[in-house]
């Protein structure tokens, strides 16, 4: 669980119906672990195991799976592939091997804006991964609606489980929350400056270098000054960022700062309001 909790509500749920995740055989209860993680990391919680080599419940898989709890706790295991996927209207078959089964092949984008259609009604839909080893087989794929392949390099296609997991879980949830992320800059706790104030601060700077002789020769100041008014407009200072470096100057200047209420000394963040203009 995230420690943050200035997190955007767009990002913390969505109302569309998230596919299921399906391994059929995985060999390592590490890899079921993992493959847990990632389908947590991106909202996915329905994990079904089609006949597990090491059985299930597995402690290793809790391990690896990295506190995606919830996820391990539903776990659902089934004897076969038909059984798996008996409750879904649309699956996708991922496989990065061309196969004798015709079907239309998607990347992994175009399969979530599917999947994504289909849960926003309701509809119960899934991806199905194969065997660390060699994948599914052609009767496995002919289960599926359509197949999804990730855009890999052909000559070495082959990823862990977790991996392919990972990538169509993000894409799923990209295009289920339109790319809402966990959070962004608060410009109501960092607003931007005003020009009023970057002018203050580049007057300050300049008066700054022109006390120790920067600008030379002089008739290159108006140049210099130029570039550097220009790199500091591209940083995109916030108010307390201008503050800070008129402290850092102020202090270059060895001008006395002003200590903290309570004695204590001023941090680089609270030196540039004792700045004079």
């Amino acid at each position: 669980m995230t420690r943050n909790a200035n997190i955007d509500p767009a990002a913390r749920s969505t109302d569309i119906l998230p596919p299921c995740v399906i391994l059929c055989e995985p060999q390592l209860g590490e890899n079921i672990g993992t493959a847990a993680r990632a389908m947590a990391n991106f909202g996915l919680r329905d994990l079904r195991i089609v006949r597990p080599r090491d059985g299930w419940p597995s402690e290793k898989a809790r391990a690896a799976a990295s506190r995606a709890d919830h996820v391990i706790d539903a776990v659902k295991v089934f004897d076969t592939v038909e059984e798996a996927v008996a409750d879904l209207s649309f699956v996708f078959a991922t496989t990065a091997r061309m196969r004798e089964v015709a079907k239309p092949v998607r990347g992994p984008d175009e399969a979530a804006e599917t999947l994504v259609a289909h849960g926003a009604r309701g509809a119960a839909t899934g991806y199905l991964f194969g065997r660390e080893r060699w994948g599914l087989n052609n009767d496995e794929v002919a289960l599926a609606n359509e197949i999804v392949t990730l855009p890999v390099d052909p000559d070495f296609a082959s990823l862990n489980i977790a991996q392919a997991v990972l990538v169509c879980a993000y894409e799923w949830r990209t295009k289920a929350n339109a790319g809402a992320l966990p959070f962004r800059l608060d410009e109501t706790v960092n607003p931007p400056a005003s020009k009023d104030d970057l002018i203050r601060l580049f007057e300050h700077l300049e008066g700054a270098l022109d006390g120790v002789n920067f600008f030379r020769p002089p008739e290159r100041r108006p140049s210099m000054v130029r570039n550097l008014r220009n790199i500091f407009q591209k940083a995109s200072l916030t108010d307390q960022e201008v503050k800070t470096l008129r402290g850092v100057i102020a202090a270059l200047e060895r001008r006395p700062t002003r200590p903290h209420d309570g004695g204590e000394a001023a941090d680089a963040g609270d030196t540039g309001d004792t700045a004079t203009d």
